[in-house]
């Protein structure tokens, strides 16, 4: 995945946000990242550090919370948190249940002045 572009756009989106409140910097950038959503916190940290140079937020820092991983299985109507990548159900084995959190990448809070 690319992490610059998926940051670049998620940076836009905190700019654009922090400027129509009228705010001039941006301190922190507080996102919501899920443990299936495929993408590294160091390479987004990276990226981070590399799209904010020159922007209001280039000062900010980045702040990444996990989001743990829920799968449910219709045949048994339960949540669980998986033990590997097929997200298979404990109780039916059923494998590559519906994934209902954990895919998160979003920009969740901002400080800005």
């Amino acid at each position: 995945m690319n992490e610059v572009g998926l940051m670049r756009n998620i940076l836009d989106s905190a700019v654009e946000r922090a400027t129509q409140e009228g705010a001039h910097h941006i301190y922190l950038v507080e996102m919501r990242l899920g443990e299936a959503a495929d993408v590294a916190k160091e390479s987004l940290e990276q990226a981070f550090e590399v799209v904010k140079k020159g922007t209001i937020a280039e000062m900010a820092q980045l702040q990444i919370n996990y989001v743990p991983t829920v799968c449910y299985c219709s045949n048994c109507n339960i949540e669980f948190k998986p033990i590997n990548s097929l997200y298979q159900c404990p109780e039916c084995q059923q494998p590559y249940c519906e994934i209902r959190q954990g895919k998160e990448l979003e920009l969740a809070t901002l400080a800005v002045s």
